[in-house]
């Protein structure tokens, strides 16, 4: 959570669902002074969605869409997260993924950010005990998340951290 920077007032919007409590606690962050939206694929995940935010005793608006398309207008957003830790980027079919990231710009503010969580390398007990997950190897062999935010238009793009098995990967609106 730290990782994201949300800060209370700003505007958020949230996609996909791995852990539903960790949406709970980013959409109460903001506070009633901002606003928190989250975007599921399916109605399973909002459910899931609208547990996580009760449980936090937060308010988001919870939207279900499958074909990659966002129900918000240009510049809505100060923050993007995507919960991709499940592999939820590299599990859409090319053309999903390109209109949700393109989305994704057009609804951020100039100069806000995007923020995507995938799977990162494992160390420790975890790397050991655990299998590790399976990787789309053609999503990474055409340079994975960080090729996909280029290609929808956020500059620049970096890794921020790789820990505890989870990457953090951001990427700006151009002002």
């Amino acid at each position: 959570m730290a990782m994201s920077g949300v800060r209370m007032g700003e505007r958020l919007l949230q996609i996909g669902v791995d852990d539903p409590s960790v949406l709970g606690k980013l959409a109460a962050k903001v506070g009633i002074s901002g606003h928190a939206a989250i975007v599921a694929l399916d109605e399973r995940s909002a459910d899931r969605a609208r547990a996580g935010v009760a449980d936090a005793s937060a308010l988001a608006d919870v939207t279900v869409t499958s074909d990659g398309s966002l129900p918000f207008g240009g510049e809505s957003f100060d923050v993007a997260i995507v919960h991709g830790v499940g592999g939820l980027l590299a599990a859409l079919r090319d053309e999903v993924r390109g209109r949700l990231l393109s989305q994704v710009l057009h609804t951020t503010r100039s100069g806000g950010r995007v923020i995507v969580t995938e799977t990162g390398a494992r160390s420790g007990l975890k790397a050991m005990l655990a299998p590790a997950p399976k990787k789309d190897e053609v999503y990474e062999r055409s340079g994975g998340t960080v090729a996909a935010l280029l290609g929808a238009g956020f500059r620049p793009v970096r890794v921020l951290a790789d820990r505890d098995g989870v990457r953090f990967i951001e990427g700006l609106k151009p002002a």
